[in-house]
């Protein structure tokens, strides 16, 4: 039975991991029949973000207590999380991911990944284990891999160049596809990038888990 770690980025689109998209994941990853583990880092979270509104409120929230509600409390900190006990790893997008874990929606290619999420990431990527990044967590790829690895965002100009930008090389997809990257077998989907509706990221999602448990 593969085992996979899930990284999440708080809970909610606009200040964490985004819902769907990591139920999605988790969802498939079980269809498939593997195991997977949760984490999150340990820390507050970059701001709040009520969701009704989209206006920033007053108020702390750590991303771990918050990445617990979609996990059903089942996970653990960043900082246990060791790539010699999975098989793959996964990231669900979120602005969380740019927020909480790197600060790309603030410095765009000129971002930093926070220190725990970079050395998991490239952990899983120097052990050639499989890796797998939705919607805008793809933007850590050209950070964990070395210069000219593949990656998706979708089709968004911005974002492509800000991914070429930092050694990446960008290829446009299709909100139901992935690239993938067979060299340093990391895989990508635009999921909410592009998506219009839930149907859409999970067909991209669903394509990614499958490839990842097979690689």
């Amino acid at each position: 039975m593969k085992k996979v770690a899930v990284i999440l980025s708080g809970c909610g689109v606009y200040d964490g991991a985004e819902i769907h998209e990591a139920v999605l994941c988790l969802l498939h990853l079980s269809r498939h029949g593997a195991r997977y583990q949760c984490f999150a880092p340990d820390k507050p979270q970059h701001h709040v973000v009520n969701h009704l509104t989209g206006e920033t409120q007053a108020g702390s929230r750590n991303v771990l207590e918050e990445a617990a509600r979609i996990a059903r409390g089942q996970i653990k900190p960043l900082s246990e999380l060791k790539a010699d006990d999975f098989d793959a790893l996964l990231l669900p997008g979120g602005f969380g991911v740019a927020k909480n874990l790197c600060d790309f929606a603030f410095k765009g290619a000129e971002a930093r990944v926070d220190p725990q999420v970079l050395a998991a990431c490239k952990a899983f990527a120097t052990a050639r284990k499989p890796a797998g990044y939705c919607c805008i967590a793809p933007v850590l790829i050209p950070h964990a891999y070395p210069a000219g690895v593949k990656g998706t965002i979708g089709t968004d100009p911005g974002t492509a160049g800000a991914f070429s930008a930092m050694g990446g090389e960008h290829i446009g997809c299709a909100v139901t596809d992935v690239v993938e990257d067979s060299h340093y077998k990391v895989i990508s989907t635009p999921a909410y990038m592009l998506a219009e509706n839930i149907a859409e990221a999970d067909t991209g999602i669903g394509k990614l888990v499958k490839r990842l448990l097979e690689m």
